[in-house]
């Protein structure tokens, strides 16, 4: 397995997301800068959350158009998988890599708190090793967390199955409770909730490590 975090300025997750990372694969993940442009081969990559560039212009719009992204694009089309979490999840919608858009949540408000989500699929690779329907309980930190796509989106990502977790209490009123979605060939993920943040029970609880070991499963 090799995997790899991506730092973008006003990344603040990007450590959780290494530790938790090398936790569970039990080998070192590689840190990368986003002004690179020539990258190591790689069978993962990881877009941390926090606040890149400030959250100028839109969240994740400045970051979406890093030098770093247009191998990420490459990378994602050779079949490479990436994760994007939080503000990750935003530069995936803004780069074109998911459907969608993220926009203020519903109540205008920053949330911060554990909430309940359901796993809607295990046939991707970063969720084969929950099972259907599973409820987890994984904290979210964000202010523009409301997920968004017109109904010909929606209907798409339903018949193709690209929905990979819902939330069962939503914190932010994202169309159909959807806390994750896929992309076309289910080798990236974009999800709202903070897995790396709940892999390990001094920190509230373990439900995030099982989608660290899925793509341990899945890319060794």
């Amino acid at each position: 397995m090799r995997a790899a975090v991506v730092t973008f300025p006003g990344s603040n997750c990007d450590r959780d997301l290494r530790v938790a990372m090398e936790r569970v694969f039990d080998r070192p993940v590689a840190s990368l800068w986003h002004a690179e442009t020539e990258l190591p081969p790689l069978d993962l990559v990881g877009l941390p959350g926090g606040f890149s560039y400030g959250d100028y212009l839109r969240c994740g719009a400045i970051a979406a158009r890093s030098p770093i992204m247009g191998e990420i694009r490459r990378l994602a089309r050779r079949g490479v998988a990436v994760l994007g979490i939080c503000n990750g999840f935003q530069i995936l919608t803004e780069a074109g890599l998911l459907p969608g858009a993220l926009v203020r949540n519903m109540r205008l408000s920053f949330v911060c708190r554990p909430v309940r989500i359901a796993v809607a699929t295990t046939a991707s690779p970063f969720t084969n090793a929950y099972a259907q329907g599973q409820e987890l309980t994984l904290p979210v930190a964000h202010h523009d967390g409301n997920y968004v796509i017109d109904p010909e989106g929606l209907a798409r990502l339903e018949a193709e199955d690209r929905i990979a977790f819902r939330y069962l209490d939503n914190p932010n009123g994202s169309t159909a409770d959807i806390a994750g979605v896929l992309g076309p060939q289910r080798n990236v993920l974009g999800m709202m909730p903070h897995p790396e943040r709940a892999c390990d029970p001094l920190l509230g609880g373990e439900d995030g490590v099982l989608l660290f070991r899925s793509l341990l499963a899945m890319l060794t």
